[in-house]
């Protein structure tokens, strides 16, 4: 068992007999009053997030965790598989677990694993990544006193707003976090 203050972004800890992702942390006094810990937990086994307060008193129990880079090979029903490109271990994770980065996996991308415990409990997405234009329509000149832009659907499906030079076959840069065009790659 551990102290509160202990806590930091990115660390597993156990959460009402559950593993808790902290996603934010922030440690505040007040005052004379003891110190405590205030935090944003994403609870891995369903994706919810929930604000917590730790007092000083607490104790927190840490989750032992590793990160691997795996390789994004296919998708069978709702089971995503990933190979360890170094011992070519298959990995599945539910579309659960994945929820709405699914629209990021590309085959042959790498992407990194949580693993609590030895089991696979989450991914990360990279926060740009490099993408080729499957469908871009011609652009009409218009309107030039803003930045005009025309929707361009990417070869993963994901439809965005992009400056009316982007043509079809072109790879674009893309922020995954909000969806949005960042620059020719």
């Amino acid at each position: 068992m551990a102290s509160p203050t202990d806590i930091r972004k990115g660390r597993v800890i156990i959460y009402n007999g559950t593993p808790h992702a902290v996603m934010s942390m922030l440690h505040r006094t007040q005052g004379r009053q003891a110190g405590f810990v205030q935090t944003v937990l994403r609870n891995l086994s369903n994706n919810s997030s929930t604000a917590v307060k730790f007092r000083s008193t607490d104790s927190v129990e840490f989750c032992h965790t590793t990160n691997k880079p795996l390789e994004f090979s296919y998708i069978d029903g709702d089971h995503y598989h990933f190979i360890d490109p170094d011992t070519f271990d298959d990995t599945v994770l539910m579309e659960d677990v994945i929820g709405e980065d699914k629209k990021w996996l590309i085959e042959g991308n790498t992407y990194s694993i949580l693993f609590v415990d030895g089991n696979p409990v989450s991914i990360e997405v990279p926060n740009n990544m490099e993408i080729k234009v499957a469908e871009a329509a011609e652009g009409l000149r218009g309107d030039t006193s803003s930045a005009p832009t025309k929707a361009v659907t990417l070869a993963n499906g994901v439809v965005l707003q992009v400056p009316l030079f982007i043509k079809q076959g072109d790879v674009i840069k893309v922020r995954t976090e909000d969806c949005t065009y960042i620059s020719r790659a």
